[in-house]
């Protein structure tokens, strides 16, 4: 499908790609530990928000760029 440039380097298709991936699975970390400071409450739950603002504000800026999900 894909194929790697000379020198083994990845094609920009590739490289948006993987992108994508990372940025979904930050997206889906920050989540998961939004939800683990809901659990534990006050302790960490301040950062754990913060945490969530980031992730919202990534997912924000990913729709507002147009870009197609998959």
């Amino acid at each position: 499908m894909f194929q790697l440039l000379a020198g083994g380097a990845l094609t920009l298709r590739q490289q948006t790609n993987q992108a994508k991936v990372m940025l979904y699975t930050l997206a889906v970390i920050l989540v998961i530990l939004w939800l683990f400071g809901l659990i534990t409450g006050t302790t960490m739950g301040g950062f754990i928000h913060i945490l969530l603002v980031i992730a919202i504000v990534v997912v924000l800026l990913r729709v507002i760029s147009g870009r197609k999900v998959i």
